[in-house]
Formats: C-alpha cells, sequence, structure tokens
C-alpha cells in the first residue's frame, strides 16, 4: 500500500501474479521455449581461439557442424531477441493493467514501472560485468523506461503508427546497406574486435565485457529499431488480450504465423547460405545480408509468438502435457533461466574459467545449450512444485514493488 501525497488514503497496489495462481499459457510457453534458443544463440560467443565466419560462427567444421550453424542462422539468430521483446511489452501492459484493476494510481502503476525497468538496467549490468557482455536485459530495461515514458497512455493507433515507422526506418537501413556495399570497394577488411571470452585474466574480461556491453550490445539493440518496434508491438496486442485469449484471435494469428516465419526463415536461409559459401559472393558481403537478416528477424519473432499463441489454443483444449506444464513453469521463471545459462556457460567455456570454449565445436556447444536449458526446466519443475518464483524474480519484485 503507498499513501498519496496531500491525502490519508493509501493507493492500493496490486500484488505479483501468483506464481500458482491461472495464468495465460501462450505467453509462458513462448518464454519458456525462447530461452532453449537464446541458449543455442548464445553459446557460439563462448567458442574462441579460431576463425569466425557469419557471426559468431566457427569459419571452419564438420558437416554436423554446418547442419547446426545453418538451422541457427535460419531460424534462430536475430529472431530471439525480438520474440523476446514483443514478450517484454505485452507484459508492460499486462502489469500496468492488472495495477489498474486493484485501484492503484495511474501514476503509482507507472513508478512501479519505472523501478522496475532501473532495477533491469541494475541487473543486466551486473549481469554483463560478472559474465555474458551480450546481455539483454539492460538494452531491454532501457527501452522499457522510454517506450512506457512515451506511449503508454498513447491511442492504438499512435502505437501502430510508431511500431510500423520503425520497421520502414529499419528496411531503409537495410536498402541503404546494400547500396553502399555496391559504391564500395568490397575488399577491405571489418576492424578488429576484442572477445572477452578469450581472456584469460578474469579482471581484463571483466572490463572488456562491460565496455562491449555499453558500446555495442546496448545501441545495437536500443537504436537498432526492431526491438522497440517489438516492444510498441507486444503492448498494442496487451491491450486486445491476444495471447491471453489467442481463441478470440486465431484469424489473426494464422496468417501472422505464416507470413512471420516465411520471412524470417526466407532472409535467414539467404545468410546460412552466405556462411556455407553457396552463394556467389565473397565473405566481405556478409555485413551487406546481415542487415536484412535482422529486419527479417521481426518478422521471424513475431512469427513464432503467433505459432505459440495457435499451440495454446489446443492445448487449452486438450489439456497441457507434462512436456508443455514443464516449459510452462520455466516461462514463470524466464529471467532466472536466462541468468543461470551464463552462471554455467561463461565459467565453463570462458578462457578465465575452465577455457573448454577453445575446444568445442559448434554441434558440441549447442548440445551443451540444449542440456543446461533441460536442466532449468528441471530446476523450474521442482520450483513449481514448491510454490516458489525463481531467484531472479524474487529479488526483481521486492525491489520494484513499494514496501
Amino acid at each position: 500500500m503507498t499513501t498519496s501525497p496531500g491525502t490519508d488514503s493509501p493507493s492500493p497496489v496490486a500484488a505479483p501474479t501468483s506464481v500458482t495462481g491461472r495464468r495465460s499459457i501462450a505467453p509462458d510457453l513462448a518464454r519458456g521455449v525462447m530461452l532453449v534458443l537464446i541458449a543455442v544463440a548464445n553459446v557460439p560467443y563462448f567458442l574462441w581461439g579460431r576463425p569466425t565466419g557469419t557471426g559468431a560462427h566457427s569459419a571452419d567444421g564438420s558437416v554436423a557442424d554446418r547442419v547446426v550453424q545453418t538451422v541457427a542462422i535460419t531460424g534462430i539468430d536475430s529472431r530471439v531477441y525480438p520474440m523476446f521483446a514483443f514478450l517484454f511489452g505485452y507484459g508492460i501492459v499486462q502489469l500496468y493493467t492488472r495495477q489498474l484493476a486493484a485501484g492503484t494510481e495511474q501514476r503509482v502503476a507507472r513508478r512501479i514501472l519505472r523501478r522496475r525497468h532501473w532495477w533491469m538496467l541494475a541487473f543486466g549490468f551486473v549481469h554483463a560485468a560478472l559474465l555474458w557482455y551480450g546481455d539483454i536485459l539492460g538494452a531491454y530495461a532501457i527501452t522499457g523506461l522510454v517506450l512506457v515514458w512515451l506511449f503508454l497512455r498513447r491511442s492504438d493507433r499512435a502505437l501502430a503508427i510508431w511500431a510500423s515507422v520503425l520497421v520502414l526506418l529499419s528496411g531503409a537501413f537495410s536498402v541503404l546497406t546494400v547500396v553502399a556495399a555496391a559504391s564500395v570497394d568490397s575488399g577491405g577488411t571489418a576492424a578488429a574486435t576484442t572477445d572477452a571470452n578469450a581472456i584469460p585474466e578474469y579482471g581484463a574480461a571483466m572490463a572488456e565485457r562491460v565496455t562491449t556491453w555499453a558500446e555495442i550490445m546496448i545501441p545495437t539493440v536500443v537504436f537498432g529499431f526492431i526491438v522497440p518496434a517489438a516492444v510498441l508491438l507486444g503492448m498494442l496486442a496487451a491491450r486486445h488480450r491476444v495471447l491471453d485469449a489467442p481463441a478470440a484471435h486465431a484469424a489473426l494469428l494464422r496468417p501472422c504465423a505464416v507470413v512471420g516465419l516465411a520471412i524470417g526463415w526466407g532472409t535467414g536461409l539467404l545468410l546460412a547460405l552466405q556462411n556455407l559459401d553457396a552463394l556467389p559472393f565473397g565473405p566481405t558481403a556478409d555485413w551487406v545480408l546481415l542487415a536484412l537478416h535482422t529486419l527479417g528477424g521481426l518478422f521471424g519473432g513475431l512469427g513464432y509468438v503467433a505459432v505459440f499463441g495457435l499451440l495454446a489454443i489446443r492445448l487449452e483444449r486438450g489439456g497441457a502435457g507434462a512436456f508443455a506444464t514443464a516449459v510452462q513453469a520455466l516461462g514463470k521463471r524466464s529471467m532466472s533461466g536466462y541468468l543461470a545459462q551464463s552462471v554455467v556457460f561463461s565459467p565453463l567455456l570462458a578462457a578465465w574459467g575452465l577455457g573448454l570454449g577453445q575446444y568445442l565445436s559448434s554441434w558440441s556447444a549447442t548440445l551443451l545449450a540444449v542440456a543446461v536449458w533441460a536442466a532449468t526446466v528441471m530446476i523450474a519443475v521442482r520450483l513449481e512444485r514448491a510454490g516458489r518464483r525463481g531467484p531472479a524474480e524474487t529479488l526483481l519484485r521486492r525491489l520494484a514493488y513499494p514496501r
């Protein structure tokens, strides 16, 4: 309970959603599956001491390595964080709506969101400093702070227009990238960057992680148009309860799934073929296709969200099986599951730890990523049975909600 200035009556504040109460299937299921995709997308960055090809993927490898790389580039890389961003925006409106329904004043509800996002930024900084420079919590926190301030009380039409503008800007950037590539000498080499995971001294690696996170990761995500657009679309979808009541929106979800995956996988396959040297371009053309790949990732991410909405319809009718229920348990604790991956990957694979990233290949690292995700699913199931939140969710709620 909080007291409004100038009054004696407290403004009620809704408690966080019960971890054991009835929740919508689609958002939690999507978050749970999203985490295995995040693990597969991130683990190549922990492999070091070898030349890289497209993105962080190894430039050479066995047939199994090439298969894993092709699948990852086509359907996972740059497709997961727009999906995460959409669900993040969806959650913003869910939290805000629940607070208003409980009688919380609008300014108090907005204050809770601000506190939550500021603490998420702190979580992201600590995560980047201690373990993983590719942290996305901080970038999403900054996006949330800005978009809540600008758009939380704006009309549906305003959200739709600005989301469209951001998508168009990303498309224009992709076109300009191709035009620029055609007008410059493609024989140059890309600037070398330092891989923090290849630094054997922990203090020096920490400094490099923070620098990379602040100078590369956050600007790329926040100012790359894709994440803000996905967050706005998630906020808009939450206002209409698209994932809370997916059966009522099946006519929207079906074409979104088909078109989204067609564009996402199509643009992804183009870059995957470039990674296999199956296209008539040299290696310096990678950066040309990356912009198109990133734009297609937004559609791919939205397509995945739509697929989970359609899957939720079937689960609501026929009942969720043991596997789906277990994945939902992890989805309820997605922040803890996300951070747990770095707790394993960094000390196990980085040069300052056991240094196994020097020896694993693409396919073996992917097996490790899936195994870590499976372990977090089992832990989440145990927490679900005990009626407990994940540790990161518990801490964030204690910090974000007023006493």
